[in-house]
């Protein structure tokens, strides 16, 4: 019973570890210094523990198995975890295949996103561009919204750091 609380133990402290671990890269990428710095604290006490538990009893090559479960679980529940939380903006570049676009402007307006049109050149001529500063959370609203209207759309997305002004509000789901 000791030897199963102990891998048990080692795979659910590296799960926790690795689960911080893709939190706190987050919270870097994103210049969130006191988060990231609290966060990576508590993900290297974890760590620390478990890999001693495990680096102790070297002969013993189920706690090994337990060790690289947890860091494979950890990733797994890290980005599943950060696709919920969805921190961040994104730029979003639009080209229809529509040659009405005003009720989709219209309709993405209304949903409270920010919509600036540009005129590009392409291969197909004259196209114009929307472009949408957008709270990452909101991407899949957007995109629905954009495909009821064009199926054959090309979105690009950015993550970008806004320095000031812009439109951002939460769309409601």
């Amino acid at each position: 019973m000791e030897y199963i609380l102990g891998y048990l133990f080692i795979f659910f402290a590296r799960v926790t570890d690795v689960t911080l671990a893709t939190i706190r890269t987050l919270m870097v990428v994103q210049g969130r210094k006191l988060q990231a710095s609290l966060i990576g604290f508590f993900e290297i006490c974890i760590y620390v523990t478990a890999l001693s538990k495990v680096v102790s009893n070297l002969d013993n090559p189920l706690n090994l198995l337990s060790y690289a479960l947890g860091f494979a679980c950890g990733t797994y529940l890290g980005i599943t975890i950060e696709n919920k939380i969805a921190l961040g903006n994104l730029a979003v570049q639009i080209i229809l295949k529509i040659p009405d676009k005003d009720p989709l402007i219209n309709e993405l307006r209304e949903k409270g996103f920010g919509v600036t049109v540009t005129e590009g050149q392409g291969l197909e001529g004259t196209k114009e561009i929307l472009n949408v500063a957008i709270k990452r959370k909101d991407l899949e609203v957007l995109k629905k919204t954009v495909y009821e209207h064009d199926k054959h759309a090309f979105i690009t997305v950015n993550n970008i750091s806004p320095i000031s002004g812009g439109f951002f509000v939460t769309v409601k789901k």
